[in-house]
């Protein structure tokens, strides 16, 4: 009996240390570390508006009046559903994914052809041929943040038209929230949709005029 306690002895202080280290040191410290180098992404990369958080960085979110920019389709509808399907229980699970259609497949060229069709309807300034692949296809997780700067500049006619805000304003505000290459070669250039809808909104705050337009818009 005496000699099983020894030998178990090694493996039960080993086991309790390497819990300890692994479940309860070691998270802590990469939870202090976070907070205090990284609290924004440690956060969830929130955006708050008077202190509230109304979006994330990296969370996509469906954009539908025509004052605003809008973002990529999404295959999953950035997971907004109408209430009725929420409350019968149709609706229970947060989803993320695409549908993963092949090039072959018809239905990814009529979802592209839809996709077309309701944008040259939305922006009848636009020719097809000036259209990006980003505004009328999804992305792998249905929750892009983000489009290409052409994609965004290419709704400025519409969003002027519809709110009042010069061109040459949202041209600026556009610039203003784009983020260019990591390291100037990787990925690409790339607009948050979120945050410059939130510069709209402020600015139709800030003149009543337009937000009143915007809001005529809306309704219509």
């Amino acid at each position: 009996m005496t000699k099983i306690c020894t030998y178990l002895k090694r493996p039960v202080r080993l086991t309790l240390l390497f819990g300890a280290v692994c479940g309860i040191i070691y998270p802590l410290l990469i939870t202090g570390l976070g907070q205090f180098l990284f609290p924004f992404q440690a956060n969830g990369s929130q955006i708050k508006q008077h202190g509230e958080p109304i979006g994330s960085a990296l969370i996509g979110q469906e954009f539908s009046s025509a004052a605003f920019l809008h973002g990529r389709p999404s295959a999953i509808h950035y997971n907004t559903y109408p209430r009725e399907e929420v409350a019968n229980g149709q609706r229970l699970v947060i989803t993320s994914g695409s549908q993963n259609l092949a090039p072959s497949n018809p239905k990814l060229k009529a979802r592209v052809q839809q996709e077309l069709a309701l944008f040259l309807k939305e922006n009848p300034t636009v020719s097809v041929g000036d259209i990006p692949a980003d505004l009328v296809t999804t992305s792998g997780s249905g929750l892009d943040p983000e489009i290409s700067p052409e994609s965004a500049k290419l709704q400025i006619p519409r969003i002027a038209s519809e709110t009042g805000i010069s061109p040459a304003r949202l041209n600026k505000i556009i610039n203003t929230h784009t983020a260019t290459k990591v390291l100037g070669f990787l990925g690409e250039d790339r607009v948050s949709v979120l945050k410059v809808n939130l510069a709209i909104k402020k600015e139709l705050n800030q003149n009543p005029f337009k937000r009143h337009i915007a809001v005529i818009a809306s309704d219509d």
